[in-house]
């Protein structure tokens, strides 16, 4: 589970922003709403707010640029552009199996090599006191090199800088860093990045495809959200029909000829009262949707995973939004996280859904970003567990909240058009 984001003079973020998923257990509402190992409290949730073009999409960009670099792929990262650094730092802190690490990297998108990297296990005792213990630092700028495989410490300064350390030397022989770049890789694996207005289908399809358990789940997800649907199946051709005002028709045969893509959207059917049709011809766009992100919510409930999600709400109604958030939220989800970036003020709510840490928001001025939590608004500036957050945001009480001044548009058309008028005469 994700712990800590750490991000500094990347995309949108000049100045260092800390994207926070511990639990402040002094606040023991909504305790199903926090994972509890070993000590380590993680929020299973978290929804973040603001303005379009503030930054929100810029985490997400964050956590699956540092996943990609874990699994050693293009990581797609650029630095800030007010800034003269073509250096950018990234961090994260996330627990594995009860254990809480953390990594950091320092990325030259100018020359594509990465200059410093540190991984550490940080330890707890039963008094809650930490202890971090560094497993691997290397700093090619300062020339500060650390490792617990001591038979590794001379190797870090003449290896290339093109890649992290465990994917440019044998890790096989080196029993500690080997184990780092294990923990790292299968962390990596295990999340999620999924974006609402452009979700693929393909992962249902795929999971659709395997007649099992988890199939069925993904079924009676997708039916149970009340989208008047009698069946959702992946089905072989000679089973479509399609209704035409003749009789029930199959697809002609020169459907057969389609790319194996369009040919597997075809034959994800939704049946109703008793027609099949194909889901991508006949469903709305968020029946679609829900069909979906079906697959990863219930695999990352399933398996455990991370589901990073932006723009949740986006052509969802908003009891279904509450429904996904509630289903991460259960005591039944033993350590699936889902984080989610949404605009609907619906969520945000503290009464009946969630606790104060776990609604964030994303601020822009023209200082920088900002990113902070609603806990960090105490009692004495008017926010308490029984406050109407909802209002307190509409009034802008909280920052990250937009003001639009869409009225000048109209002022501007209206003028132009009397200018126009004025000319005629």
């Amino acid at each position: 589970m994700i712990i800590e984001v750490r991000a500094k003079n990347c995309y949108a973020f000049e100045d260092e922003i800390a994207f926070s998923m511990n639990a402040d257990m002094r606040n023991k509402k909504f305790g199903t709403n926090v994972h509890t190992e070993n000590n380590f409290n993680v929020l299973k949730t978290a929804g973040i707010y603001g303005p379009n073009n503030a930054g929100k999409t810029c985490l997400i960009k964050c956590i699956r640029a540092i996943k990609r670099v874990l699994l050693n792929k293009k990581n797609g990262l650029m630095s800030n552009i007010f800034t003269e650094s073509d250096i950018c730092e990234l961090g994260i802190t996330f627990m594995v199996s009860g254990r809480k690490f953390s990594y950091d990297f320092k990325y030259d998108t100018e020359k594509e090599e990465y200059i410093y990297e540190s991984f550490s296990e940080i330890l707890k005792d039963q008094y809650n006191n930490e202890k971090v213990v560094c497993w691997l630092k290397k700093d090619t700028i300062s020339e500060i090199y650390e490792s617990v495989d001591e038979d590794v410490l001379a190797m870090i300064p003449v290896v290339s800088k093109n890649n992290l350390l465990c994917y440019v030397i044998d890790t096989s022989k080196f029993e500690r860093i080997n184990e780092m770049k294990q923990i790292l890789v299968g962390f990596a694996e295990k999340i999620d990045v999924i974006n609402m207005n452009n979700i693929p289908m393909e992962h249902t399809i795929e999971l659709m495809k395997n007649k099992n358990q988890l199939q069925q789940k993904i079924v009676e997800f997708i039916k149970n959200a009340d989208l008047y649907l009698d069946d959702f199946e992946y089905v072989d051709m000679d089973k479509i029909r399609v209704k035409t005002g003749e009789g029930d028709e199959k697809p002609e045969e020169r459907v057969l000829d389609l790319p194996e893509s369009i040919m597997d959207q075809i034959r994800l059917v939704s049946t109703y009262n008793g027609v099949h049709v194909p889901s991508m011809l006949f469903d709305s766009t968020g029946t679609k949707k829900i069909a979906a992100i079906a697959g990863y919510v219930i695999e990352a409930l399933e398996q455990g995973r991370i589901l990073i999600v932006d723009e949740l709400d986006s052509s969802i109604h908003f009891k279904l939004t509450r429904a996904i958030v509630a289903l991460f939220n259960n005591e039944l989800n033993i350590n699936a996280q889902m984080i989610f970036t949404v605009h609907d003020i619906n969520l945000m709510d503290c009464k009946r859904m969630f606790r104060k840490e776990q609604i964030r928001f994303v601020h822009k001025d023209e200082e920088g970003v900002y990113v902070y939590s609603l806990a960090d608004f105490t009692a004495q500036t008017g926010v308490r567990d029984t406050t109407d957050i909802m209002e307190k945001y509409r009034k802008g009480a909280l920052g990250a909240l937009p003001d639009p001044e869409l009225i000048n548009s109209l002022l501007s058309i209206n003028g132009n058009a009397k200018g126009d008028d004025a000319d005629d005469k």
